[in-house]
């Protein structure tokens, strides 16, 4: 159905039903190109707004004030109480994306989310049974090693999709700019989003893994000890000393002076920010918006 958009002259708004009037002009709104459907969404937005000035005021204040006393209280939660603050920024770091996309209908992530999901759910569910099996370290340590090479590799890829779109060379392969950029920004943020996602469920993992085998508890003292020539992880016997450049995977050691056979991670600290803006963006944007309908403010 064609929609009709009803143009408002001199200033003053005019009822428009069956009869004509000169003052108005309608047009199909159907028929207006993108940029013009934006800016005539705007033009409506900026006329219902009109006036409200003080109004706005009030509403950017109290956003402002929100974001800095959210952000304080989240900081003294990390540092009080570090496990249960993980825990729920690791549980809506996975749900609050599925209830954006669901209601969205981007099916393409919905179904990787799923596939995630379920392979994590999985091994989860592996590293937390007692007694462990002894070939579950291993299992985990494949899973989230391929994850992390899977997801750096495709942040990348996006991120130089979006560079080269900026340089205009998608314009050699005859491809716009606005689906080049849709399509690296997509890549960039799949990369980041379970770069986090995987590093999170990694180290819980692992810190359920080393409680049960007995190398950790919450005292903080070991029941066992650990052979410096036994990799930490999988406790197999190293083959592949600090020192020598392994084929399939490298040698690193620990602060605790054992070795752990893991990926050279360079970008583990630049993917901290999408945990608040993925986890808990979304809810402060929501506790403003519910003190704005509590005051009355549109």
């Amino acid at each position: 159905m064609a929609g009709l958009f009803e143009v408002e002259v001199d200033g003053v708004e005019h009822d428009h039903g069956l009869e004509h009037h000169d003052e108005a002009i309608q047009f199909d709104v159907s028929k207006l190109s993108p940029e013009e459907k934006w800016r005539v969404e705007h033009a409506k937005m900026h006329a219902k707004h009109k006036g409200h000035e003080a109004m706005h005021a009030e509403m950017v204040l109290i956003l402002i004030v929100t974001l800095v006393v959210a952000q304080l209280l989240l900081v003294q939660w990390k540092q009080r109480h570090p496990k249960s603050y993980n825990l729920v920024t690791l549980f809506q770091m996975w749900v609050v994306p599925l209830y954006f996309t669901t209601k969205l209908h981007w099916w393409r992530f919905l179904t990787t989310w799923f596939i995630f999901s379920v392979i994590t759910a999985y091994i989860t569910y592996r590293a937390t049974r007692k007694p462990l099996a002894c070939t579950t370290p291993r299992l985990v340590y494949k899973w989230f090693l391929l994850l992390y090479k899977i997801s750096y590799a495709t942040g990348i890829v996006g991120y130089t999709v979006v560079m080269f779109t900026l340089f205009g060379i998608n314009l050699i392969f005859r491809i716009k700019p606005e689906d080049a950029m849709d399509f690296g920004v997509s890549l960039l943020f799949y990369g980041l989003y379970y770069g986090v996602l995987g590093r999170d469920f990694a180290e819980m993992c692992a810190d359920f893994m080393a409680s049960t085998v007995g190398y950790y508890n919450a005292s903080g003292m070991p029941t066992k000890h650990l052979s410096d020539d036994i990799c930490a992880v999988c406790g197999q016997a190293i083959l592949v000393d600090v020192s020598e450049e392994g084929i399939i995977e490298n040698t690193y050691r620990l602060s605790c002076n054992h070795v752990w056979e893991r990926p050279h991670v360079m970008y583990g600290q630049l993917l901290d920010w999408l945990r608040y803006l993925v986890a808990w963006q979304p809810v402060i944007i929501g506790l403003v918006q519910a003190i704005n309908y509590v005051l009355g403010l549109e």
